[in-house]
């Protein structure tokens, strides 16, 4: 049985592989003959008008001048080491909250939470590790400037604050 079904393909295949293809290739003749394709040429080009480039006078992005801190220039450019450190002045200004406000004889102070120790800073105090002295204080805010070292062992100056903190709820 197996060997009529591989005689019965041979012949069927050698059905298909009769003479030449001619009324094809007749019949593809006739189908091209008719076509021809119209190609449009392309447009004309416009030339562009030339606009001048004038980034050098501006700033250069490449250069972090505008971001750079404001250097702190002068012979008492660094920061006081012979005065007498506060203890605000141990603690990391991360580690420090602002949990309110107190005015007393026209000054106000902000209290300040350093670990389970209550205090009272007023402008002209220094707190954090950063040589930070107080500027001002408000109901929401203590603004204070810090002197830190760069990379060239310049001082260097920046404002930083702290924010009252709300107080959190025991339930909560």
């Amino acid at each position: 049985m197996n060997k009529i079904g591989v005689l019965a393909a041979c012949l069927l295949l050698a059905g298909c592989a009769g003479g030449e293809p001619d009324d094809l290739q007749s019949w593809m003749a006739a189908q091209v003959g008719g076509m021809r394709g119209a190609v449009r040429p392309l447009p004309e080009l416009q030339p562009f008008p030339v606009v001048g480039y004038a980034g050098g006078q501006g700033d250069d992005p490449f250069r972090s001048a505008r971001m750079a801190p404001q250097r702190v220039s002068g012979s008492s450019a660094g920061p006081d080491m012979n005065r007498r450190r506060e203890p605000l002045e141990g603690h990391a200004l991360e580690t420090l909250q602002m949990v309110g406000v107190l005015t007393r004889g026209g000054v106000t102070h902000a209290l300040i939470r350093a670990g389970n120790a209550l205090h009272q800073v007023r402008p002209g105090n220094y707190l954090g590790q950063d040589f930070g002295v107080v500027t001002r204080v408000t109901e929401n805010e203590v603004t204070l400037r810090e002197l830190v070292e760069d990379v060239y062992g310049d001082w260097v100056e920046r404002t930083r604050s702290l924010t009252l903190q709300e107080r959190q709820e025991a339930g909560k």
